[in-house]
């Protein structure tokens, strides 16, 4: 339809011609209230982003020689924020000799990656950076939870009769 003729029955119609998808060839339009179009949309948006689940990165530092109590509160920490479902940047800083010696914290990284397997999976492979080595870890998908099976509803026969 020409464009002079849609624009026609818009103004006899007293509705808006509104370009709805204007990447199709012929681009297509529609007659509407474009305020109550430009509302819904602006609903859904709002919508979508509230669905929208904000995932932030928590750091947890540490050092190549780091004790065996120390790693384990350090590992309690990655745990902790992989169950509320945020990211983690593990970083190891070394300092001085430790700098030529990386397969420690390449081994360092590696032995958290195992102990926190069933939480979460490494989403970036560990990476010297300088000084610094970085790995990060991202939490599983939570597993869907489906309703359990309950006693059968009323049927019509038990409904009260009124």
């Amino acid at each position: 339809m020409r464009i002079e003729d849609a624009l026609r029955l818009a103004q006899e119609a007293e509705l808006d011609l509104v370009e709805v998808a204007a990447q199709a060839r012929p681009p297509v339009c529609k007659l509407m209230d474009y305020g109550k179009f430009k509302y819904e949309s602006a609903q859904k948006a709002r919508e979508s982003r509230r669905n929208q689940q904000l995932t932030t990165i928590k750091e947890q530092k540490l050092r190549p020689k780091i004790d065996t109590h120390d790693y384990e509160t350090k590992k309690r920490n990655v745990v902790r924020f992989l169950e509320g479902g945020n990211k983690v940047k593990v970083t190891i800083m070394f300092r001085g000799r430790e700098q030529s010696r990386p397969e420690l914290g390449f081994r360092l990284l590696q032995r958290l990656a195992e102990d926190v397997a069933e939480l979460g999976t490494v989403e970036a492979a560990p990476k010297q950076d300088g000084r610094n080595m970085t790995m990060v870890i991202a939490p599983n998908k939570k597993p869907a939870v489906r309703p359990r099976a309950t006693a059968p509803a009323a049927g019509p026969a038990d409904a009260p009769q009124g």
